[in-house]
């Protein structure tokens, strides 16, 4: 016998629709396992498990954030919807939660909470609605001190930079520009 026949290997063709199938269903699982946190990126949806902590830098001193900068809103005539929150996302709670927790440097007694559409709970400190501003990606960045045409945004600033007098205040100093849109 042939020894070129005795080693013959039959490969069966697979269906190219079952590969190209199990290769779409593969990816959009790894897309669901792998996905990032969005929770941020639409207003439409609530964070769970808010802190409302503390950071400081030279410039503003000791003021809040939850992840990034959180801002309060001195409102103009112009309401903030739904243009507005896109560029300023509401800190809310997840549905079936209730307060905010005090991180580090917080004050618990200033926190609390303010209904919204549906009845969302929008986190408040110091009877101030929060917010975060879209530009702000990382922990520490300070660019949602503006003016536009929702109002005039601040950090809360809990203590201010050693220089300046101290306690409890908003502030809207250093400026920040106005919001291109």
């Amino acid at each position: 016998m042939d020894q070129a026949k005795q080693y013959r290997v039959t490969i069966r063709s697979v269906p190219v629709r079952r590969v190209l199938v199990a290769t779409l269903i593969f990816g959009a699982l790894t897309a669901l396992v792998f996905a990032p946190d969005t929770a941020r990126a639409s207003t439409s949806h609530a964070v769970k498990g808010v802190v409302i902590s503390t950071m400081k830098n030279s410039k503003l001193g000791t003021f809040l954030v939850s992840g990034t900068t959180v801002y309060t809103l001195k409102a103009s005539s112009t309401t903030c919807g739904a243009k507005c929150l896109k560029t300023w996302p509401e800190v809310l709670l997840a549905k079936g939660v209730t307060s905010a927790t005090a991180g580090s440097g917080v004050t618990a007694s200033q926190l609390g909470t303010v209904k919204r559409a549906g009845g969302a709970l929008q986190v408040t400190y110091g009877g101030k609605a929060l917010y975060w501003f879209f530009k702000d990606t990382a922990p520490g960045q300070v660019k949602g001190i503006v003016s536009d045409v929702w109002g005039k945004w601040s950090v809360v600033v809990t203590k201010k930079a050693s220089g300046s007098s101290g306690g409890a205040t908003t502030t809207t100093s250093p400026g920040g520009g106005g919001v291109g849109f």
